[in-house]
């Protein structure tokens, strides 16, 4: 079928590149290489979810499995409930992509994702040849619902420090999908002084002006309201970014700064070690150097972040899109708990995020840039190698500190370029020489 994970799961166009017949194979087809027989199903909130979740059903049900549907659940949830109750999950959503998009990731009964060869395997199964299984009729939600629920928020609000955030006034933008029912309950349960934005979910307004993709809307508010901070998740509330009383954006970068340096002070902070990936800002290494914080450095995507945990038994890890991984409390990242946690930091120190931010790391400018790819380029190995040389042409430019990553994009034929140095004039001028000496080497 030619079907092929990226850096979360299975995504695409709805109803063309992601169909119903894919997704129940995928379904038959994983329930076999992982040999579980129950699963739990969430979506958040897109249109095509819930046919997306009968041809789940119905490709389970054809391996052997039952399956519970839990309607629209923020797939942190979906982990956490794997874990607690023993079975596997089930996530229908896009993420940050917009409605027209969906796909599907999965969770092993401890609340990890598929490893790289359980992927394999799965994309072997599928390019045998397979009967479709039949889509199921109908689907409603599961009445053990709740019950699985309430698990996951229970240990959201144990996982705070505090009882009580009544001082702290807070905007948070639940980008119309996954998170807006859940969140504002939770955060209104712990005393929060809320206002809820863009919680109206219809099925095609996901990520829509809105969420962690846009928070112009977010920032206005805070600003307009003189809200202590703005939270805002993307379309299924797997990571959150923030925005202080002044307006700034506070990245995954900057949240890893400050939940850094609070684990150590905690001595919270296992090995005194943080994992990040190749895509975090130089500032925030030169800040966890100067706090004599080790750095361990992975691939792009949370899977490889929560592999490294997982293997040396560390307690943080995250990307500057967001994705926090508190991995002594949650098994991925967790829009809704980091956004406690970081509510946490601020009520403990007293300070206002701003400081908080400003004192945890300078950020070194960056640029991004994409090179669209055609198919018959070949493959990604190839193209990197005659990229090299021209990659160490550009860093020879800057004249202190800089790099160049080029990287595949895991999700879609893409070429992605991040420079990033001291100098803002630097970063531009050499993002600009080395996207056009790309595009010229590889006759694009």
């Amino acid at each position: 079928m030619g079907l092929k994970f990226g850096t979360d799961g299975v995504r695409g166009l709805a109803h063309s590149e992601l169909t119903t017949e894919l997704v129940t194979k995928l379904a038959f087809a994983t329930s076999n290489a992982i040999g579980v027989k129950e699963f739990v199903i969430g979506t958040d909130g897109r249109e095509s979810g819930e046919i997306f979740a009968r041809a789940l059903a119905g490709g389970l049900k054809a391996a052997g499995a039952t399956s519970h549907y839990l309607g629209m659940v923020p797939t942190p949830g979906i982990a956490h409930i794997a874990s607690d109750f023993e079975i596997a999950g089930a996530v229908i959503s896009a993420s940050h992509n917009h409605a027209e998009y969906n796909g599907v990731k999965f969770f092993l009964p401890n609340g990890q994702k598929l490893s790289d060869e359980t992927q394999k395997e799965i994309e072997a199964l599928l390019g045998e040849r397979i009967p479709t299984p039949p889509l199921q009729e109908s689907i409603e939600v599961s009445n053990t619902t709740q019950t699985y629920l309430t698990s996951w928020i229970d240990s959201l609000k144990n996982a705070s420090l505090q009882n009580n955030f009544h001082d702290i006034s807070v905007v948070i933008d639940c980008a119309n999908g996954a998170a807006s029912k859940i969140a504002p309950q939770i955060f209104e349960e712990l005393g929060v002084a809320l206002t809820v934005i863009h919680s109206e979910p219809n099925g095609n307004n996901i990520n829509q002006n809105c969420g962690s993709t846009d928070m112009s809307s977010l920032r206005d508010g805070v600003i307009e309201l003189d809200a202590d901070v703005g939270l805002a998740f993307d379309g299924d509330a797997d990571r959150l970014l923030a925005i202080d009383h002044e307006g700034n954006t506070i990245d995954g970068d900057h949240l890893m700064a400050i939940f850094a340096r609070d684990f150590k002070n905690r001595k919270k902070l296992k090995d005194n070690t943080v994992v990040a990936t190749v895509m975090a800002n130089m500032g925030f290494h030169e800040s966890m150097r100067s706090e004599a914080i080790n750095v361990h450095t992975t691939a792009v995507g949370d899977r490889h972040i929560l592999k490294a945990l997982g293997d040396n038994n560390w307690s943080l890890g995250g990307e500057q899109s967001g994705h926090i991984i508190f991995s002594d409390q949650a098994r991925t990242g967790d829009g809704i708990l980091t956004g406690l946690h970081l509510l946490d930091c601020m009520k403990r120190s007293q300070i206002r995020l701003a400081e908080l931010a400003q004192s945890s790391m300078r950020r070194f400018p960056q640029v991004l840039h994409s090179i669209e790819l055609k198919e018959q380029l070949g493959d990604q190995n190839t193209i990197l190698q005659q990229a090299q040389p021209l990659i160490t042409a550009a860093e020879s430019i800057f004249t202190q500190k800089g790099r160049v990553l080029v990287r595949p994009s895991g999700t879609e034929p893409i070429l992605r370029i991040m420079v990033e140095g001291e100098i803002a004039s630097e970063v531009h001028h050499v993002a600009n020489e080395v996207t056009k000496s790309i595009k010229q080497t590889l006759k694009l």
